[in-house]
């Protein structure tokens, strides 16, 4: 299976998503990218959608909007994230909750 591929827009689109925090890193991960707090990613940008690591309960919210859906790479679906379109709306509250809950995770 073959991974989408972002554009400059789209990454562009991503990198003023991400949350500014001095501890908040984007780097590249497969040809995407990425954001991480302490060595853990909490959103990840995949082709033309954003994903974020959240905890059960927010993730339950977010799952339940009609744009929502599962973060499935090469077919695999990771649990604690959930895909949305990368122009959905209210997608800077859920770049703060991500972050806000991968930091209080153990740094890797």
């Amino acid at each position: 299976m073959r991974m989408p591929r972002p554009s400059d827009a789209q990454k562009e689109a991503f990198r003023a998503l991400v949350p500014e925090a001095g501890d908040v890193e984007v780097r590249p991960m497969f040809g995407q990218l990425a954001a991480f707090v302490a060595g853990n990613m909490f959103m990840a940008l995949y082709g033309d959608q954003v994903t974020f690591k959240l905890d059960e309960t927010s993730l339950a919210a977010a799952h339940a909007r009609p744009d929502a859906g599962p973060f499935a790479p090469a077919g695999r679906t990771m649990r604690a994230y959930v895909a949305l379109p990368l122009d959905a709306p209210g997608l800077d509250g859920l770049a703060t909750q991500a972050l806000a809950y991968v930091a209080s995770l153990p740094p890797k």
